[in-house]
């Protein structure tokens, strides 16, 4: 027989012929029945088995009357959706209909029992039991769904998560290759402009008076000219290496670096530029001071505000100098001109603007501007601080920190 279809009823009552009526009124029906000759042995079968469809349960037996027993079998939860029906010969009087029905009752037949009655009352509540256990079935196949739409709709928001934080991803890409881009071809226009000015004058000077030119002179020019050439071919090779590194998302790569040495460098490229206007260029650190820097940032950092520096001492001013000191675990870096200086205004737009056009240089020296920008994104990249110092017509103290490297 079909589990779910099958009707358990538990017949108690103290007389066994009582069991045996009923029984045979109930055959051919299909139900499976267990009998109990009393209150506490239908407990003790309750214990062991809880799956019945009905209880048919004698009001009055010794010991433990049937209203007795059906509180007690309601007192445990796993046994209150089981009803139970009253079989009593008592007249069906008011006290004990009520007094029934609040023990738990959900039905009363009288004894001597009509057997049709009898199998008609059992029916419905086999009928209801078929009903419930067929919804318990639908309920849990319902959870099931549910459980199964839940887990797809989890999927489904985490795919689109994945998505929305991979496009997220590749826009921050996108836009950190456009800024490296930008980045790339401004360093280009900064750092190798004015070397290039150097070659240009040279030539300049070679093509107006190539009949004038003396051998030292022209050994010396071609000197210039080759020096700066080589600088320059380096630095480009360096940044289209910078570049490449940008484009692997390897933007910012700080290393161990020597101060000094990296400012020697950065005087190298642009002394030619510098001895054009007869200024001279003073590294004055003395003593080794090691940075954790990106190098190639650091590069166009110092060669940003060393061109500035020259650009704004008029020519044959006082030497451009640099120095360094160490301020808790950072370097704080100084270049110091004796130039035209700025004014406040000058000075708070240069530190807040992202994009400051400058005023010539005492030579007419152009500038976009865009230098500046670079060196506020490469130093705010290191954690560093800039601070400005300058006076109308007596210079300019640019100060800029890096982190100290650490030395175990």
């Amino acid at each position: 027989m079909n589990e779910e279809n099958n009707i358990k009823i538990l017949i108690v009552d103290d007389n066994q012929n009582n069991l045996l009526s009923i029984e045979v009124a109930l055959e051919g029906e299909g139900y499976n029945f267990t009998q109990a000759l009393s209150g506490r042995d239908a407990l003790r079968i309750l214990l062991q088995e809880q799956d019945f469809s009905l209880i048919l349960l004698d009001v009055k037996m010794p010991i433990m009357d049937g209203y007795e027993t059906a509180e007690l079998i309601y007192e445990r939860d796993s046994l209150k959706d089981i009803p139970i029906i009253f079989v009593t010969a008592h007249d069906y009087e008011e006290a004990a209909i009520f007094k029934g029905y609040r023990a738990g009752a959900v039905d009363f037949i009288r004894k001597p029992f009509n057997p049709e009655m009898l199998r008609t009352k059992v029916a419905v509540f086999a009928e209801i039991f078929k009903k419930n256990q067929l919804l318990k079935k639908q309920e849990e196949k319902l959870k099931l769904s549910n459980q199964e739409l839940t887990k797809l709709n989890v999927e489904l928001e985490n795919r689109v998560a994945e998505r929305t934080a991979k496009l997220q991803r590749l826009n921050t890409e996108l836009q950190a290759l456009n800024l490296s881009k930008d980045r790339f071809l401004s360093v280009i226009s900064h750092d190798l402009r004015n070397p290039l000015g150097s070659i240009l004058v040279s030539a300049e000077f070679l093509n107006k008076n190539a009949q004038q030119v003396t051998p030292k002179q022209v050994t010396s020019l071609s000197n210039i000219v080759h020096k700066t050439a080589k600088e320059m071919l380096y630095q480009l090779n360096e940044l289209v290496d910078w570049a490449m590194t940008q484009r692997e998302k390897s933007r910012f790569s700080p290393c161990k670096l020597e101060l000094r040495k990296e400012i020697d460098q950065s005087f190298e490229l642009l002394r030619s530029f510098a001895k054009q206007k007869k200024i001279e260029l003073e590294n004055q650190i003395q003593e080794p001071i090691l940075i954790n820097a990106d190098e190639h940032m650091l590069r166009s950092i110092l060669q940003n505000v060393i061109t500035n520096a020259i650009k704004y001492t008029p020519v044959g001013g006082l030497p451009i100098q640099i120095t360094a000191f160490p301020i808790n675990d950072m370097i704080e870096i100084c270049i110091t001109d004796h130039g035209t200086g700025m004014s406040e205004d000058t000075m708070r737009n240069l530190l807040e603007e992202h994009h400051v056009l400058p005023e010539m240089g005492t030579n007419k020296e152009q500038g976009s501007g865009l230098g500046l920008l670079l060196v506020k994104e490469f130093i705010a990249q290191h954690g560093g601080v800039i601070r400005i110092n300058s006076e109308k017509g007596k210079g300019t103290k640019f100060r800029f920190t890096v982190p100290a490297c650490i030395v175990d």
